[in-house]
């Protein structure tokens, strides 16, 4: 068995010293820049490089381990353990310098995430987390807002890289969801989103087409903070909502109600 007090404390290493290389790398403003998917779908150079770093760091240290990454295919060791990684989540605020971005590590065991580990290199924030251990930012305990109506509420949302093509582009929602909030933010980095759920400076949070690096180790911090996490499908696309229980449930009932008509 894994210890995870001493894994967390290598991911959290891990996270800082790929912070660390991201933001020096942004300063010398050359990155060199690609698409994959579609042409908003970017990933650059430092994205290959975060990953690579840290796959090595866990191939050192854990190297029976499976490891999922964005950028590379599914290291299948036949382990109970799997590593889920996102180097660079928010690459294109990333190559436009915008200063919301995240390294984001989570572990499996089991197919269930046990630990967690966010770290916003701009705000020197790490977020952590480990199963029924609760949640933390930077060594100090957090939760979620607790809001109960989304009246009040401030709620964050993102869009499909193939929000062009998809029916399912979250606009329809947005429309619905943006009359019955206090406010709205669009960060550009899903994990940075539900952190910002779990620490409670954002109330609730929902996105579709997510892929399991994006919210592994947010889904963690969120549920370890005190909050609520709901997957589903709507038409065949993820949706993944997050925050207090009546908050999710809110949300929920807007979105299904757009297309269930």
């Amino acid at each position: 068995m894994v210890n995870l007090v001493d894994a967390q404390s290598l991911a959290k290493e891990w996270a800082l010293e790929v912070g660390k290389l991201q933001r020096e790398k942004l300063k010398k403003k050359n990155l060199e820049i690609n698409t994959k998917s579609t042409l908003t779908d970017l990933v650059t150079e430092i994205d290959i490089l975060s990953e690579n770093m840290i796959k090595e760091k866990i191939e050192k240290s854990y190297p029976g381990h499976n490891i999922l990454g964005e950028e590379s295919n599914y290291t299948d060791k036949k382990s109970k353990y799997t590593w889920v990684i996102d180097p660079l989540d928010g690459t294109n605020n990333y190559a436009s310098s915008y200063p919301i971005y995240c390294v984001s590590i989570a572990l499996k065991y089991n197919n269930k995430i046990v630990l967690g580990v966010v770290y916003i290199p701009e705000l020197d924030e790490i977020y952590s987390a480990i199963k029924d251990k609760g949640a933390y930012k930077s060594g100090q305990a957090i939760e979620i807002s607790q809001k109960s109506s989304l009246s009040n509420s401030l709620v964050a949302t993102g869009f499909p890289y193939d929000k062009k093509e998809s029916t399912i582009d979250n606009l329809e929602p947005l429309n619905k969801i943006l009359k019955n909030i206090r406010g709205l933010r669009r960060s550009g980095s899903a994990a940075f989103d539900l952190v910002s759920v779990a620490s409670g400076r954002i109330d609730a949070y929902w996105e579709f087409k997510l892929k399991e690096w994006d919210f592994a180790a947010g889904e963690l911090l969120v549920k370890e903070a005190g909050g609520e996490v709901f997957k589903t499908e709507i038409e065949g696309e993820p949706l993944f909502i997050a925050g207090s229980k009546e908050l999710v449930n809110e949300l929920r009932m807007i979105i299904e109600a757009i297309y269930k008509k």
